[in-house]
């Protein structure tokens, strides 16, 4: 067996698992993103890098079966950290390290050969919706908010958007979605076939540990490679994609990002 991945460098992730560490054996990983500013799991310079990462390791780990993704806190994720959107607006070379993380947490989530489930509770935005969005299982809580925050920045809806949301939800509905920046509620989520599954604010967790058990006990080969069949879907957009992300960015150099930073300071309507 490989040396297990050291865990620990991850600062803004709680990192544990479900179950023993035995040969023939594995277990299921349960990572949460940490809710650094008291409320929401927000992702900073380290979040957003750390984000990207972490499914090398989980690929990489061979006593891993499946993992987890939830987060800690009001809710699942809150997007980006404003400081860090100021400095890609401003800094090119900030702006192109991200460009690499972002193209990197779609990549990673989408090859990475394990298993995969979310946990969405609360608000579900930027970072931290992509992997939760991307996972294999996506399991939303009825009240969760998930929104594409793209558009009320004043950049293109880059990241997992182009790739992901037109193949669950269709096209109208995707660009209705993302081009108004509309809240979905996690009930509505699952109606309209965004996410696998929406429960109770309750049975979240229990449900997303219940089916990450039924993966890990399954026949791993069968498991992974049905993965690998069905995300060749996503890789044959990977070309969108790239798009996308390039077309994001671009607006991170552009005037009306500096008024949907200051607007969402500000906690009022932006003015572009």
């Amino acid at each position: 067996m490989s040396p297990i991945p050291d865990y620990q460098r991850y600062q803004t992730l709680a990192i544990t698992r479900r179950g023993p560490v035995v040969a023939g054996q594995g277990c299921v990983l349960d990572i949460q993103m940490k809710a650094l500013n008291g409320k929401l799991p927000t992702a900073g310079r380290d979040g957003h890098w750390e984000l990207s990462e972490i499914w090398r390791d989980v690929g990489a780990d061979e006593s891993v079966r499946c993992a987890v993704l939830r987060g800690e806190g009001l809710g699942f994720s809150g997007g980006g950290d404003l400081a860090l959107v100021q400095d890609m607006a401003s800094d090119f070379a900030i702006r192109s390290r991200v460009w690499k993380e972002a193209r990197d947490l779609v990549y990673n989530v989408i090859n990475c050969d394990k298993p995969i489930v979310s946990a969405m509770h609360g608000p579900a935005v930027g970072a931290g919706l992509v992997a939760g969005l991307l996972a294999d299982i996506s399991i939303a809580s009825k009240s969760a908010k998930i929104v594409d925050g793209h558009t009320r920045l004043g950049v293109a809806a880059g990241d997992h958007a182009a790739i992901v949301w037109p193949l669950l939800c269709g096209l109208a509905k995707a660009k209705y979605y993302l081009m108004l920046c509309e809240p979905i509620s996690g009930e509505e989520a699952e109606r309209i076939g965004l996410v696998s599954l929406a429960v109770n604010d309750d049975e979240l967790l229990p449900k997303a540990y219940e089916i990450a058990d039924r993966l890990a006990n399954g026949s791993q080969s069968a498991i992974r490679w049905t993965k690998y069949s069905l995300n060749n879907w996503l890789r044959q957009a990977g070309p969108t994609f790239d798009t996308s992300l390039a077309l994001e960015f671009m607006g991170f150099g552009g005037p009306d990002v500096h008024e949907g930073i200051t607007s969402l300071r500000e906690r009022r309507a932006p003015k572009f």
